[in-house]
């Protein structure tokens, strides 16, 4: 996802961040739907209801988090979007332990992302509009995980989303422009395999086994995880306020319990 990022930051300097965005999830959708050539059963009915709104979540709340990345620091923008994932674990949660899980992790979070209300309304606007997309991806991505093939309906959910994202880049001013370079196609089809199908994917088949609650807590991990690639590979030494933020991290995964979460049904079947 990082890696993702960083080649989606680079296309900034010639595309508007909704066309990054746009050409991110419909780049996944060809890759997605070559690779899994969903079935006719996978296009209809609620099924295939089911998979566009999960779809269009997904754009939506990439094309706003990007809108966000373009107004305010990364690191604002991170903490703002996490709001959504906090509050799926928090209207999940039932118990002393896991509401202390949710504060923990919301606390370690806002402390490794070093947050600066600093940035623009507009900014701040789109964050939160990201927030409540990624808690929107959640919710219907376990109902995707559970109601059918996930993979499958991944493919046909971002087909889908690629519709209304297609008018966006026509209306765009450079955004059907970008088509014609082969460099523009060649970074936007990494950053779809990057950042949306190989991170995706993985999503779905730990729906299968996690509840929604859990999933929220467990996705702390992501800026953690940036703390520790950035001091790995660039070197990039936590200060005392990200030391304790991982530590606060990993503590709220650790503390969140399986009460409050539906089970798992599917987990025993194959993954797709």
């Amino acid at each position: 996802m990082y890696v993702g990022a960083a080649v989606a930051v680079g296309l900034f300097d010639d595309l508007s961040p909704s066309v990054v965005a746009a050409l991110r999830i419909m780049a996944a959708a060809t890759v997605l739907g070559v690779w899994r050539r969903p079935g006719r059963a996978a296009w209809r009915g609620r099924r295939a209801g089911r998979a566009a709104a999960f779809g269009l979540a997904t754009a939506g709340m990439n094309v706003a988090f990007y809108e966000a990345v373009a107004r305010l620091p990364l690191g604002t923008a991170v903490a703002v979007e996490f709001c959504g994932p906090v509050a799926v674990a928090a209207l999940a949660s039932r118990r002393p332990r896991d509401v202390a899980a949710v504060v923990l992790a919301a606390t370690g979070v806002l402390c490794i992302a070093d947050v600066r209300w600093s940035g623009s309304p507009a900014g701040v606007a789109w964050g939160l509009a990201a927030a409540a997309l990624w808690a929107a991806y959640i919710v219907l991505g376990k109902r995707v995980a559970l109601g059918g093939n996930g993979l499958d309906d991944m493919a046909v959910g971002f087909a889908y989303a690629s519709v209304p994202l297609a008018v966006l880049l026509a209306l765009d001013a450079g955004g059907l422009g970008a088509l014609s370079s082969p460099r523009v196609v060649a970074l936007a089809v990494g950053v779809g395999v990057l950042s949306s199908v190989v991170p995706y994917a993985i999503d779905q088949v730990v729906l299968r086994r996690l509840g929604r609650a859990r999933f929220a807590v467990l996705l702390a991990l992501l800026p953690m995880t940036a703390t520790l690639i950035g001091f790995v590979a660039l070197g990039q030494v936590p200060g005392p306020l990200e030391s304790v933020g991982i530590v606060a991290v990993v503590v709220a995964v650790a503390l969140r319990s399986r009460d409050g979460d539906e089970p798992a049904v599917a987990a025993a079947r194959t993954p797709s």
